[in-house]
């Protein structure tokens, strides 16, 4: 009977074309299936639990895949991995899951943070967003507050993304003051394809003025596909937390 494994992993995203594998341009997926061919000497077919952009970083995110028998040494594998991947992804961990375990479809929910920063600073240029623009966090805070619950979000999915429908319910929403500037934290059961970019770029624009927190409801209601803002670089943005159904991941065995 075939084995089920998590593997967990952070990366910066900027050297990618995204996460899931593509024909001629890296991808997260690409190098971890890589570095497990050479380490493990056999081929990985992952499953992966939150697709992202080119350029997005993520604080954590997880693959799966299956074998016919158990690996072994899996507390070793994660330094002997790391070892043969790219300086920007780390594998945190791989665990040994139920077969029935699916790091998509068993997620509860996936948490993003939107880094923005107002002074120039060179640490922080392929890291976060420089704005350096007077904002209103009053009305951005607003604007937030709208967001959360259930609702359709078709104005701010970006064309051509495959899915039967819009509707997400979103359970926190809400922008934070940081020692560099701002960061926009949103937490939702699933995310559409440039959703969380679309609400950060539209929200900016409700904070130096250019729409008001109104027009920014009507838009979040108007039920048309892509007519968000959509210019909020990928560099700025970090998936952050997939939370599972126990503590950890599932039952480890």
């Amino acid at each position: 009977m075939a084995q089920r494994y998590f593997i967990e992993l952070a990366y910066k995203g900027g050297a990618y074309s995204g996460f899931q594998i593509q024909q001629n341009a890296p991808t997260i997926q690409g190098e971890v299936e890589r570095a497990l061919k050479v380490f493990f000497k056999a081929d990985f077919s992952l499953t992966g639990s939150s697709r992202t952009d080119a350029g997005v970083n993520a604080l954590q995110n997880y693959f799966h895949f299956d074998v016919e028998k158990p690996l072994s040494n899996l507390d070793q594998a994660p330094y002997h991995l790391n070892a043969i991947l790219p300086t920007d992804i780390v594998i945190k961990g791989i665990y040994q899951v139920e077969q029935s375990a699916h790091c998509r479809f068993d997620a509860l929910s996936r948490s993003y943070e939107y880094r923005i920063y107002s002074f120039k600073n060179p640490f922080l240029e392929e890291l976060a967003f420089y704005f350096p623009y007077r904002l209103d966090v009053e009305v951005m805070q607003q604007a937030a507050l709208l967001v959360k619950g259930l609702k359709q979000f078709e104005a701010f999915s970006k064309k051509h993304a495959q899915v039967n429908n819009f509707e997400c319910t979103i359970y926190e929403s809400e922008w934070r003051k940081t020692i560099d500037g701002l960061s926009y934290f949103v937490t939702g059961n699933r995310f559409l394809r440039g959703m969380v970019r679309g609400l950060v770029a539209t929200m900016l624009r409700v904070g130096t003025g250019k729409i008001s927190v109104d027009e920014f409801e009507y838009l979040l209601n108007a039920q048309k596909q892509a007519s968000a803002d959509f210019s909020a670089p990928g560099h700025g943005l970090y998936l952050s937390r997939i939370t599972f159904p126990s503590a950890g991941i599932f039952t480890v065995l």
